[in-house]
């Protein structure tokens, strides 16, 4: 599904990535982690900024949304070959891969929302770009959502 956004909504979505490049991604605590994963066919090493919309404390585990769906690079090199490592913003660690399945995918998409608080309507503006019709954010709708856009797992190995 290609998506086409704003300029100003591609500038935001690039701003964590500015940050981690530049050495401060520390500074998103754990709201956002960079990911290393490598390429399917080349196997060189890649690294994306992904919003964490739900980290564990106990486990360390960190659920991050595909916002560009299955045709994200990061999410296709995954599915061929689950080598990752994340970062809150100091050195990367290994990973172990997990790619939710649609119920509880849908339970993680609920609590996301429901932190979001008064900017929720931000948040499903912003997600109606993404998947292409009016997210009101009703259980049918996180249930169309988690279809296209799947949720995946990393648990530090």
């Amino acid at each position: 599904m290609a998506t086409t956004l704003s300029p100003w909504l591609r500038t935001t979505f690039a701003a964590p990535n500015a940050l981690y490049r530049h050495g401060m991604g520390g500074v998103l605590g754990r709201r956002f982690l960079q990911l290393t994963h490598v390429g399917r066919r080349s196997g060189a090493e890649h690294t994306v900024v992904l919003e964490v919309v739900r980290y564990d404390r106990d486990t360390g585990e960190a659920v991050v949304i595909s916002g560009f769906g299955e045709g994200a690079q990061w999410l296709r090199n995954l599915r061929a070959n689950e080598d990752a490592r994340i970062s809150f913003g100091r050195a990367p660690r290994r990973a172990k891969v997990r790619f939710l399945e649609p119920d509880e995918a849908v339970d993680v998409m609920t609590g996301y929302e429901r932190r979001y608080g008064i900017l929720r309507p931000l948040l499903r503006r912003t997600l109606t770009l993404l998947v292409g019709f009016e997210y009101r954010g009703t259980d049918e709708d996180r249930r169309r959502l988690v279809e296209r856009l799947p949720l995946v797992a990393f648990r530090p190995a």
